[in-house]
């Protein structure tokens, strides 16, 4: 556990970040589904080849790294989105991401044992779970726990590029909304970057309204289109 605890973990101590821990249903291949959204946390097609493909590649992720570069995620889930980018990463990077149900410990070593090859970074990660900051590879990590739509608005970040991850804007709305894209916009500054899984109408032009010239994009794995962005 890491020794920040209960000053870490976004107001909440250690105790009160498990018991928001999600409910947690299990596919073949160790691909963890949410109960409360009815969604995969990652492709059920390969979720590290997904991230390679949608966050990774669609900021142009490792080029653009260099020293002090700020990568910001809506949705956490496994952290599988941050070990893909410890992965690639050979500059020191900044990574905060912003989480409304963390996974336990058990949960998320079991959501890791998916991803041998990830094996020793995923171990890092886990050494500082719970807690707000953790060092994974090159990346020093924070965590911000609570409702993105509160936590976002207080942040006084501003992030280079922008891994929008959260559940299906079908099953997840509220991970969506117009104001939350702003705020996205808000904490980007010009020649930032995001993308995301989805290709949605309705999250492009808030996108889009919200300041990023927005393309779209082959998706993953037989996915007609994902969308990506750069601050105009």
């Amino acid at each position: 556990m890491s020794d920040l605890d209960d000053q870490a973990t976004g107001g909440q101590t250690a105790s009160e970040w498990h018991e928001t821990a999600p409910g947690l249903e299990w596919r073949e291949g160790g691909v963890p589904v949410s109960t409360r959204f009815d969604d995969p946390y990652f492709s059920l097609a390969g979720g590290l080849e997904e991230t390679g493909h949608v966050f990774l590649a669609g900021n142009d992720v490792p080029a653009r790294l260099r020293p002090g570069f700020h990568v910001a995620e809506l949705g956490f889930g496994t952290g599988l989105n941050l070990l893909a980018l410890a992965r690639v990463a050979t500059v020191p990077v900044r990574f905060t991401s912003f989480e409304a149900f963390p996974m336990s410990e058990a949960q998320m070593a079991q959501a890791h044992a998916a991803f041998p090859a990830m094996s020793e970074l995923a171990a890092q990660l886990r050494e500082g779970w719970p807690g707000r900051r953790m060092r994974v590879g090159l990346i020093e990590a924070e965590i911000i726990v609570g409702d993105v739509r509160d936590t976002l608005s207080a942040w006084d970040g501003c992030a280079d590029a922008w891994f929008l991850d959260g559940f299906s804007p079908a099953k997840n709305p509220e991970m969506w909304s117009d104001a939350l894209m702003a705020e996205v916009g808000r904490h980007t500054p010009r020649g930032g970057t995001f993308a995301t899984y989805t290709a949605a109408g309705h999250v492009r032009r808030a996108l889009a309204a919200a300041g990023f010239a927005v393309e779209r994009r082959p998706g993953f794995a037989g996915k007609r289109h994902m969308s990506a962005g750069l601050m105009t």
